[in-house]
């Protein structure tokens, strides 16, 4: 897969950076408080240089239940120290209080009516260690860091989305087209998912690029390149924030709410900017809303349009929250942290910072 577009503009940060327990922590949000009875045990506990499936396996085989009899929020990262919640029947209570294991932790337990299900999640917090890190770079993390607090990220998806090799997305296809069967309906699943990114992805990145140019050059000069209406790319142009609204554009509130169509461009671009609402992309499939006007013709001429499996809207936008940073001089170690809603990537805000 060719890299995504940025939409700031500096130049690359040359800094250290790999994702380990030591220098990438995660931290679940839970959608809702656990009410502290219930015949749900909830466990909140850390792992470390495991995926949460590989955790499941280790509680299901120790306390003797099936996986599926487990719930939780979402998958974390392997290369990472995380800390989530699952639910387990609190007839395996006693079994579990003396559960030991070199890369699971135990941290607290309490109850709750109802099993966890993938999605009961806020976001996560995210903490995050950059190394090599040089004084005069530290300046420069720190107003990029800022325009990220200020405006947010597009809300890609990351390179775990689409398998070692990046090529996940090819197998999609080839499912979708009837070339390719694939039994394993986990990884069915993983490569169908990967279809619906990689066409995500493809359209966010040419919207970047067209808000760039639009940033960049009078309408009069892009009115016959991009095939959009000259008072319509003025009015793009007049937009504060660096992702350009179009006309026809299906928008979300924010960080939750209906979906609708952007009618009226200065009133929603100004929304946006106060974070009030977002732009969506598509998830090809069938069951989705679809954008009107411009934003329904770039959509078409970017996403192939599959009926095989169900669709979605995505956020195109979202915005970090408590961003915070710290330069460790002595270590040339830039720490920072931040809060990301479920679905979005911290690596995809390192990617934006680091260039």
């Amino acid at each position: 897969m060719k890299n995504n577009q940025h939409y700031l503009s500096h130049s690359s940060i040359d800094v250290y950076f790999k994702q380990s327990k030591e220098d990438f922590v995660v931290t679940e949000i839970p959608l809702y408080e656990f009410t502290g009875d219930g015949e749900h045990l909830i466990i909140k506990f850390r792992k470390k240089d495991l995926t949460t499936w590989a955790a499941l396996e280790i509680f299901a085989s120790y306390v003797g239940c099936k996986t599926r009899d487990i719930g939780y929020a979402g998958l974390k990262d392997k290369n990472a120290m995380t800390i989530q919640h699952i639910s387990i029947h609190k007839q395996y209570e006693d079994k579990l209080k003396k559960f030991e294991h070199n890369q699971i932790k135990i941290l607290e337990t309490t109850y709750h009516n109802n099993k966890i299900k993938i999605g009961h999640l806020k976001g996560n917090n995210f903490f995050i260690r950059l190394k090599r890190v040089l004084t005069k770079d530290v300046r420069k993390l720190e107003s990029v860091l800022g325009s990220i607090a200020t405006h947010g990220i597009a809300n890609y998806f990351g390179f775990q989305r689409f398998g070692i090799d990046g090529d996940n997305y090819k197998k999609g296809e080839a499912i979708i087209a009837g070339t390719l069967k694939e039994r394993n309906k986990k990884l069915r699943t993983m490569y169908l998912n990967a279809y619906q990114s990689y066409g995500f992805n493809k359209w966010l990145s040419r919207r970047i690029e067209i808000s760039k140019l639009i940033e960049t050059f009078e309408p009069k000069q892009l009115e016959e390149m991009l095939n959009i209406p000259l008072e319509e790319l003025k009015l793009m142009k007049s937009q504060e924030h660096p992702f350009k609204i179009m006309q026809g554009e299906l928008m979300s509130h924010y960080p939750f709410g209906r979906i609708f169509c952007a009618e009226d461009l200065v009133s929603e671009a100004e929304k946006f900017n106060l974070r009030d609402r977002v732009p969506t992309g598509l998830l090809t499939g069938k069951k989705t809303k679809k954008p009107e006007a411009t934003a329904l013709k770039f959509e078409e001429e970017l996403i192939e349009t599959s009926n095989f499996l169900d669709g979605a809207r995505r956020f195109a936008w979202i915005f970090p929250s408590d961003v915070n940073s710290e330069y460790k001089e002595e270590k040339n170690h830039f720490e920072l942290s931040f809060t990301l809603p479920k679905g979005s990537y911290a690596t995809e805000v390192i990617r934006e910072l680091i260039h």
